[in-house]
C-alpha cells in the first residue's frame, strides 16, 4: 500500500511533466526555496521579478507540524512550525503584495491555506503548538484585511480552513510511525485536495466587489 499509495514527494522536473500529462492547462515552473529561509524567499521572489514581472495571486499552502507537546516538546521543534506556518506566510505575504504594488496590480488576491485547527483546540496534545500557529494564520489574515483597505487597494485576502485532508501531512507528522499515519486517513472518508482546489477556484472567480474572509471546510464524517 505505501509505495502505491504514498509515494515519495516528486522533485520538480518530475512533477512539472507529471501536470502536462494530466492535461492542466498553463505551465508549471517549479522553484525550489526553503521557506525556513528568508534569503531563499526573497531569492525566489527576485526570480519571479525578472523571469515573469511579479506576482498577482500568491497562495500560501506550505505548512508543518512537529509530534512536540507544550509539556515536554522540543523548541526546535516549536521554532520549526512558527517558521513556517507564520513567519514565511508573512514573509510571502509581504512580498507579494509589494510586487503587486510596484506593478499597480489592484485586483491581485493573497490566499492563505489555514486549517480547522485554527478555529478550535482538539484535544491531542501533539496538535497544541500546530494549532497556535494555525490561530495565527487566522489573525494574520483578518490583519491582512484591515491593512489593505487602510492601503486603498482592491487587492483581497482569504483564509481556507479544511480539517482532515489526504495528503502526506501525516507521515511528516509522525515520520517514526508510518502505519499511525496511515491510518489517520482511514477511520473516515477524507477531504482530496481536489476538494481544496476547488475551494480556491471559487474564491478565485468572485467578482471584484465580493470578499471571502474564511471558508471553513471538513469532511462530512469528521467529529472534532
Amino acid at each position: 500500500m505505501g509505495e502505491k499509495r504514498w509515494k515519495p514527494w516528486l522533485v520538480e522536473p518530475e512533477l512539472a511533466a507529471e501536470c502536462k500529462s494530466a492535461g492542466y492547462p498553463g505551465t508549471l515552473i517549479p522553484y525550489r526555496c526553503d521557506l525556513s529561509n528568508e534569503e531563499d524567499i526573497l531569492s525566489m521572489f527576485s526570480a519571479i521579478r525578472s523571469q515573469h514581472s511579479g506576482v498577482d495571486i500568491c497562495i500560501n499552502n506550505a505548512g508543518l507540524a512537529r509530534p512536540d507537546t507544550l509539556l515536554s516538546g522540543s523548541t526546535s521543534g516549536w521554532k520549526d512550525m512558527f517558521n513556517v506556518n507564520v513567519l514565511a506566510l508573512s514573509i510571502c505575504t509581504r512580498e507579494a503584495y509589494q510586487s503587486m504594488k510596484e506593478r499597480n496590480v489592484d485586483d491581485g488576491h493573497i490566499i492563505n491555506i489555514n486549517s480547522m485547527s485554527g478555529h478550535r483546540v482538539v484535544p491531542q496534545s501533539v496538535a497544541h503548538f500546530y494549532s497556535a500557529t494555525k490561530y495565527a494564520v487566522t489573525a494574520l489574515t483578518e490583519g491582512l484585511r484591515q491593512e489593505l483597505r487602510e492601503a486603498q487597494t482592491h487587492i483581497r485576502a482569504t483564509c481556507i480552513s479544511p480539517g482532515l485532508v489526504e495528503t502526506q501531512f501525516a507521515f511528516k507528522l509522525h515520520d517514526k510511525d508510518p502505519e499511525k499515519a496511515a491510518a489517520t486517513y482511514e477511520h473516515i472518508k477524507c477531504l482530496k485536495p481536489e476538494d481544496v482546489a476547488q475551494a480556491i477556484i471559487y474564491v478565485l472567480s468572485t467578482p471584484p466587489h465580493v470578499q471571502i474572509g474564511d471558508i471553513q471546510m471538513r469532511p462530512t464524517e469528521q467529529v472534532t
